[in-house]
């Protein structure tokens, strides 16, 4: 479904109580969708500070602006099962997990898209970038391709100065509002802290991960995490992170095009991306990698972007990802 196919129909808008879902709603409800907020409550961890409440607030508060019904949906138990667990069992096995990708895939995509549809709505809509300098499609690749197909990205190709402006002139009441950092259930507390609550463990191997930059900021003594031995409890460095041209390998490929047609992919998110081809479970490079991969991180894939007019674009399109094993 596109935007001018949503007057009449009924879309549940996940509300996060952030600037892009606000807009995406003002949007789709000044495009005559009978539009819904629904706030999707997470899993959060006992005893530590967690802003959740605000955020629901400020959803309700969007809600309220724009004079439309506003649900909590109580994804907690699927949240908790299919990112949280599935966090600390990779962190246990040494390796170095994507939480954004599984709630995308299994909670926001997945527990929340089954809800809407179940309460008899047409399409669901998310606030996500699909383009330019602040692009989520690195994490949407592990969602099945015929519900990212049927989602409404109101603000998908939008520039976020843009959306500001947007939420301005809406007179929302999130116009302000500074964007989230972190990993989405923690908050304000780090990963590492998480880890060491969760694991008991100051074992060097579980809390970093392949090509982390380790050293004091400003000081010229950096060194980076090129290997780890989870057993013996060891970390081993070097002074670059640069890793010599070899294939990725990796597995659960979810594809939204032929593997044939990728071209280039990209295995950190915000990192580069790399030219080459994929053969099979494998992402063979055009050129030496810029930093070393690291395992149970995604790999995402593109494919030529062709605009209206035929012409092959400079931004690749999603094609498809996989989870890195080595």
């Amino acid at each position: 479904m596109e935007m001018k196919e949503v007057r009449g129909k009924k879309v549940f808008v996940g509300l996060s109580g952030g600037v892009d879902s606000a807009v995406s709603a003002a949007l789709l409800q000044r495009a005559g969708a009978r539009v819904t907020g629904v706030f999707i409550k997470g899993w959060y961890p006992p005893g530590m500070p967690c802003t959740w409440a605000t955020e629901r607030r400020d959803a309700m508060r969007v809600a309220a602006r724009l004079r439309i019904p506003f649900l909590t949906f109580d994804a907690s138990a699927e949240y908790k099962k299919s990112v949280v667990e599935y966090l600390l069992e990779e962190y246990r096995s040494g390796r170095t997990p994507n939480p954004d990708v599984m709630c995308n895939k299994e909670v926001k995509f997945g527990a929340c898209y089954r809800f809407a549809m179940d309460a008899g709505a047409d399409a669901i809509a998310m606030g996500h970038y699909r383009a330019g300098e602040k692009d989520q499609s690195y994490f949407l690749w592990a969602v099945p391709k015929d519900i990212v197909d049927a989602t409404l990205f109101p603000v998908g190709n939008m520039k976020k100065e843009d959306v500001r402006k947007l939420a301005k002139k809406f007179n929302l009441p999130v116009a302000e509002k500074k964007d989230s950092q972190g990993v989405c259930f923690l908050g304000a507390v780090s990963i590492k802290e998480f880890l060491l609550r969760e694991l008991g463990s100051a074992n060097p191997a579980l809390l970093y991960t392949i090509g982390q930059r380790i050293g004091k900021e400003g000081s010229n003594d950096v060194w980076y995490v090129i290997g780890k031995d989870v057993e013996k409890k060891e970390i081993r460095t070097a002074r670059t992170r640069s890793a010599p041209m070899h294939e990725i390998s990796f597995t659960d490929a979810n594809w939204f095009a032929a593997s044939a047609r990728v071209t280039e992919a990209q295995y950190r998110y915000r990192g580069p991306h790399i030219q080459g081809r994929v053969e099979g479970d494998c992402f063979i490079p055009a050129q030496s990698l810029p930093d070393i991969p690291a395992p149970g991180q995604s790999i995402v894939f593109y494919s030529p972007r062709v605009s209206a007019s035929g012409e092959a674009s400079h931004s690749g399109e999603l094609a498809g990802g996989g989870i890195i094993v080595a």
